[in-house]
C-alpha cells in the first residue's frame, strides 16, 4: 500500500472537509493496525515525544505523537481493541473511541468489522467532543452506523458531577500492573469523589476472558478482512511490469492472470513479502479458527463469551453511569522491550472488554509517573459519550 492513493474521500474526513477542518496529512500507524507500539510500521517507528526513546503506543501511535508533539490540535484514529486510548495514554493526551456504529467506517481499511471505531484524538475534551460531533452520524455507505442523533457533547464537558455514579472494578487493577500507575488512576477517582461523584465498588468477573476472546475474533475477521489484499488490485511496487498496463493498473489479460498455476504463485509471493510479520501472525491464526473442525471450538465459542462480556456491563449500569479504569497497565516501554507477541497483546488488557461490547470509552490524562504520562479509562453506556466526557472533563 506504500503508493497507494485513494481515489475518494472516508465518511469522517469528508465531514471534517465540509466543517472547515485543516487536513495536513496521514500519520504513522502499526501495519493494518495490527499491533500496540508502532513498531509494525512498515515505515518504521514513531517515538514518544516525552522520551523518544519510547513507544507512543499504537495502533495509531503517530496520531497520538503528533498531538502531543503539537504539530496539530487534533487527529483521528481507529479503536479496534484500543489502538485510540492505548496511545492516547502513553503520549498524556485525550483519546475517544465512540460507540461502535457512532461513526461511519466508510472508507477506512477494516480490521475487525465487528469492533472497529473511529475518533479523535485531541489535547483536551472539549476538542474531543467537537471533533466527535462533527464525525458522527448515521451513513448510507455504512449500514453498521446507528441513527441516534448527537448530543451537543461540548456542553456536556463543562457539566459538573454531583451525583454521578462512578463505577470501580476490582478485576482492573490487577497483581503485577505497575503499582505507581495503580496510584494514580485511584488518586484521580479519589479527585471525582471530591468533586461530589458517587464511588461504586463493582465486579465484571468475566474481564479476564477479553483477551482470549478478542486475539480470537479479531484475528478471525483480519483473516477474511485481509482476503483483497491479493497484490492485484493494491499492486506492490516492485510487482512485474506484466502485470500491469501503461498506466500502472493491474492487466487482466495477462499471462499471471490467465493462468491459474502462475496467479497461485503470484499470491503466494505477494502475501509473503506484502505483509509484515505481525499481519501474517494474525491472518494465520484467524484462518485456524475459522477451519473446520475448529470454527465451533474457537470463533463460535468466543462470541458467546463476548455476549457474556456484553451482559455484564449492561448489568454494572443499571447500577453506575460511568465505569473508571486505568488505561494501561504500565506507562509507556522502552522500543524493542515487548518482543515477545504475547507480551504485546496484554497492552490491551483494559481496553478490550469495551471494544467487544461496543462501548464508548475514553483516556484521559491522570498524572505521571517517572516522567512518563499515566491515563485514566472512562467507560460509558452506548450512545451516551455524553456523560462520558461530561466525567472526563473534569479531568483534562
Amino acid at each position: 500500500m506504500a503508493n497507494y492513493i485513494a481515489p475518494y474521500d472516508a465518511t469522517v474526513i469528508k465531514k471534517l472537509r465540509q466543517a472547515g477542518a485543516v487536513l495536513l496529512g496521514k500519520t504513522n500507524l502499526d501495519e493494518f493496525a495490527h499491533g500496540s507500539s508502532t513498531e509494525n510500521s512498515a515505515f518504521g517507528p514513531t517515538k514518544n515525544p516525552h522520551d523518544t526513546s519510547r513507544v507512543p503506543g499504537g495502533s495509531s501511535g503517530g496520531s497520538a505523537a503528533a498531538v502531543a508533539a503539537n504539530f496539530c490540535i487534533f487527529a483521528l484514529g481507529t479503536d479496534t481493541g484500543g489502538s485510540i486510548r492505548h496511545p492516547a495514554a502513553f503520549c498524556g493526551v485525550v483519546g475517544l473511541k465512540p460507540t461502535y456504529g457512532r461513526a461511519s467506517r466508510f472508507g477506512l481499511i477494516a480490521m475487525t468489522s465487528s469492533t472497529d471505531a473511529p475518533g479523535p484524538i485531541t489535547k483536551t475534551v472539549a476538542d474531543a467532543a467537537m471533533v466527535q460531533a462533527v464525525i458522527s452520524g448515521r451513513d448510507q455507505n455504512d449500514f453498521t452506523t446507528a441513527d441516534v442523533p448527537a448530543m451537543n457533547y461540548e456542553k456536556e464537558t463543562g457539566k459538573n458531577i454531583k451525583g454521578v455514579k462512578i463505577g470501580v472494578p476490582h478485576e482492573y487493577f490487577l497483581a503485577g500492573m505497575n503499582k505507581a500507575v495503580e496510584d494514580k488512576v485511584k488518586e484521580a477517582i479519589e479527585s471525582l469523589r471530591q468533586k461530589g461523584a458517587k464511588i461504586i465498588n463493582i465486579s465484571l468477573p468475566h474481564t479476564k476472558y477479553a483477551l482470549p476472546v478478542y486475539y480470537i475474533i479479531t484475528p478471525s475477521e483480519v483473516s477474511s478482512n485481509l482476503g483483497r489484499y491479493d497484490g492485484i488490485r493494491y499492486p506492490l511496487p516492485s510487482d512485474p511490469a506484466v502485470l500491469r498496463d501503461g498506466a500502472g493498473i493491474p492487466n487482466p489479460s495477462s499471462r499471471y492472470c490467465r493462468d491459474e498455476g502462475s496467479l497461485i504463485d503470484l499470491y503466494k509471493k505477494n502475501r509473503g513479502r506484502g505483509f509484515g510479520a505481525e499481519a501474517k501472525r494474525r491472518i494465520m491464526l484467524g484462518t485456524y479458527a475459522l477451519s473446520a473442525g475448529y470454527y465451533d471450538a474457537y470463533y463460535l465459542q468466543a462470541q458467546k463469551v463476548r455476549t457474556i462480556i456484553i451482559e455484564e456491563f449492561e448489568a454494572a449500569f443499571k447500577e453506575v453511569d460511568v465505569i473508571i479504569t486505568p488505561t494501561t497497565p504500565d506507562i509507556a516501554f522502552k522500543f524493542g522491550a515487548n518482543k515477545d507477541p504475547l507480551k504485546m497483546y496484554l497492552e490491551d488488557i483494559f481496553t478490550l472488554s469495551s471494544s467487544l461490547a461496543g462501548l464508548p470509552a475514553i483516556s484521559v490524562p491522570c498524572g505521571i509517573v517517572d516522567k512518563m504520562p499515566v491515563g485514566c479509562q472512562i467507560i460509558g453506556r452506548k450512545f451516551e459519550e455524553g456523560m462520558v466526557m461530561r466525567v472526563a472533563g473534569r479531568f483534562a
